[in-house]
């Protein structure tokens, strides 16, 4: 998902009819559930491939439950327009918080207190006292059948002890991140901390998967990855999503033969890395070969460092925009050059619903059920991946071979209504193991959440 201003009432006819497919897919003679759902870091409005995810599920869950929400806004969140969106849960709490910038002094001040932490930095800034007093506030006065937490950084926020089981969402394997980040690093000195982060926060999301009564991955990658660091752990993953109605070829724009596209957040340090290297090692090749190339990447909050390295080889950047579904309509080809990442990501599957030929490396395509050569075209060094887009840029027909089959995948697998309805399984699944170890027991188990 990307920087934009995403307005859901554009496709009010097409997401009712996705929410008819997704009751189908729902068992209404199953009773109600009461579910805590806990998210730091906002959902609206929906500018980054996380919330999109966590968005759609909630709305697919508070419909069939009674979902109360709990999450966080900063300065250009709108909390209200979340309230609106989200009108079917029961409750929705949105607490002000603002984490510290990057080189910041509240930033700086939290690296020094965390290196003497168990927490990493990431993490340790996040700690919010107003979310955990709110969430025990309602966890001692409602019945909850279930808490979910979604990403890692809602865990800290969690009581210490719970008494009712906890789903734990891991949109990312956090610390393959991290730790990928101090690989491409230069300088010896953030190489240093970096990989002091990593390994703190494998340390601590290991031990999250262990506690969790269920870590819901979400691809197979990732769910064997942390199988692997915990095997204790009951991990299940679940398919990424997309809205195929809101998300479908514009026959109204003409595309540029000539136009590359980059959509993404990019204050999110894998997207600038990535577009960094696009810069410097990529987009040379593709101008030998067509000059009359033109790349614009779409994002919200681009660094100065990225906006000059731009800039300087005439790439377009245009920061957060309304809608970007405009720029991928026009483009001949789209672009995932990522090096550093995880989970999976959302954009691949717009740009498909879209009909659009992606070019990406196996990172950014990581975890997607997706066949190099007939969904997507996969290049791991600058040379191919100049090449493969400058091939695609010069054959409309491959083009159009790539956007037809990634088109027709997600439409058939992969509609958010589908993967709401495999959720609220996994929530089924782990209740009724619970239950059954409760049979077994006079007490309730008690989570012991990590801090």
């Amino acid at each position: 998902m990307t920087g934009n201003m995403r307005n859901l009432d554009d496709g009010n006819s097409a997401t009712s009819a996705n929410q008819n497919a997704g009751d189908e897919l729902h068992s209404s003679s199953q009773a109600r559930l009461n579910i805590l759902w806990l998210k730091v870091g906002g959902l609206w409005p929906l500018n980054t491939g996380g919330r999109l995810r966590s968005f759609y599920l909630l709305q697919a869950l508070s419909r069939w439950h009674n979902v109360t929400v709990v999450t966080t806004h900063g300065p250009a969140d709108d909390p209200e327009g979340l309230k609106a969106q989200l009108a079917n849960c029961r409750k929705l709490h949105s607490i002000p918080y603002c984490p510290a910038k990057k080189n910041s002094a509240r930033f700086l001040f939290a690296l020094a207190r965390s290196l003497l932490s168990t927490l990493p930095v990431d993490l340790y800034k996040n700690r919010i006292p107003a979310v955990k007093k709110i969430v025990s506030q309602l966890l001692d006065s409602d019945a909850y059948d279930i808490c979910i937490a979604d990403f890692l950084v809602a865990m800290p926020n969690l009581p210490q002890q719970l008494d009712i089981p906890l789903l734990f969402f891991e949109h990312n394997v956090e610390y393959m991140i991290w730790q990928r980040l101090e690989k491409v690093q230069s300088r010896v000195l953030t190489r240093v901390l970096l990989a002091l982060e990593w390994r703190k926060m494998r340390r601590y999301e290991l031990r999250c998967c262990r506690r969790a009564g269920m870590t819901l991955a979400v691809s197979k990658d990732d769910q064997a990855l942390l199988s692997e660091g915990a095997p204790q752990g009951d991990i299940v993953s679940i398919a990424t999503g997309v809205d195929v109605d809101y998300f479908q070829p514009d026959r109204t724009v003409v595309e540029l033969p000539a136009e590359i596209v980059f959509t993404g957040s990019m204050d999110w340090h894998p997207n600038e890395d990535a577009m960094l290297y696009f810069i410097d090692a990529i987009w040379p090749r593709i101008l030998r070969e067509v000059p009359e190339a033109a790349t614009t990447m779409v994002g919200r909050n681009p660094s100065r460092k990225l906006r000059d390295a731009a800039d300087a080889v005439g790439i377009r950047l245009t920061g957060t925009v309304v809608d970007v579904r405009p720029y991928i309509a026009k483009a001949a080809v789209y672009v995932v050059p990522l090096r550093v990442g995880g989970g999976t990501r959302l954009k691949i599957y717009e740009a498909l619903a879209m009909g659009k030929a992606v070019v990406s490396t196996t990172i950014g395509a990581e975890g997607l059920p997706l066949v190099d050569g007939n969904h997507i075209a996969i290049a791991d060094d600058p040379e191919t991946f100049a090449a493969t887009t400058v091939n695609l840029i010069r054959n409309q027909a491959a083009r159009e071979s790539l956007a037809l089959n990634g088109r027709e995948l997600v439409v058939q697998q992969y509609s958010w209504e589908r993967v709401g309805a495999d959720f609220e399984g996994y929530i089924r699944e782990l209740l009724a193991r619970e239950a059954s170890i409760r049979r077994g027991r006079r007490d309730c188990p008690v989570t012991s959440v990590p801090q």
